[in-house]
């Protein structure tokens, strides 16, 4: 992320509204902000805690490449995308452990343009309004999934290079 952007800080991510929605009403609580428009819940199949729910426009894959209108529903492992339609129980979901990163984050007037890039190093293309900071908020749950990773792996490496002594190290024990 280039300078200009600054980075957001976690007070500032939670007083932002995704895209479309309105911001928190009292009676607005997290329970019912995860659920979509018709009232059934959005929460992943794990139960995975929602970060951020809102829309997000996906650039498509064809030679048209028109941007189309996703629901997208962020949890700490994964993004879920979902049709913008009658049929929204499809749903694509990107696992955290298949992103490599999000790049390209540009500014316009009225979007912030960004590119999420796969393991197998596709790109796909998404824009959202400025007020919605989806970009940031993809990006620390990211960062905060690769850090998890990061620690668990060198846990595990530390763990198995303890030396354990061979038997004609260790001390022996004798009887007075």
């Amino acid at each position: 992320m280039s300078p200009q952007f600054g980075s957001p800080t976690p007070a500032t991510l939670a007083s932002r509204t995704p895209m479309g929605s309105e911001p928190a009403q009292p009676s607005d609580t997290p329970r019912s902000r995860a659920h979509s428009r018709s009232g059934r819940a959005r929460m992943p199949a794990d139960g995975a805690q929602v970060i951020m729910e809102g829309e997000l426009e996906k650039r498509s894959d064809n030679l048209l490449q028109l941007w189309k209108r996703k629901v997208c529903v962020l949890t700490k492992d994964s993004l879920a995308i979902y049709a913008d339609g009658p049929r929204r129980a499809r749903c694509k979901e990107l696992p955290f452990h298949s992103i490599k990163k999000l790049d390209c984050v540009e500014r316009t007037g009225k979007y912030i343009y960004f590119t999420i890039v796969t393991t197998e190093n596709k790109e796909i293309d998404f824009r959202c309004s400025e007020q919605s900071c989806w970009n940031a908020a993809i990006t620390m749950a990211l960062i905060d999934f690769q850090n998890k990773k990061a620690i668990q792996h060198f846990r595990a490496r530390q763990g198995s290079h303890v030396r354990r002594p061979s038997s004609a190290e260790r001390p022996t024990a004798r009887c007075v």
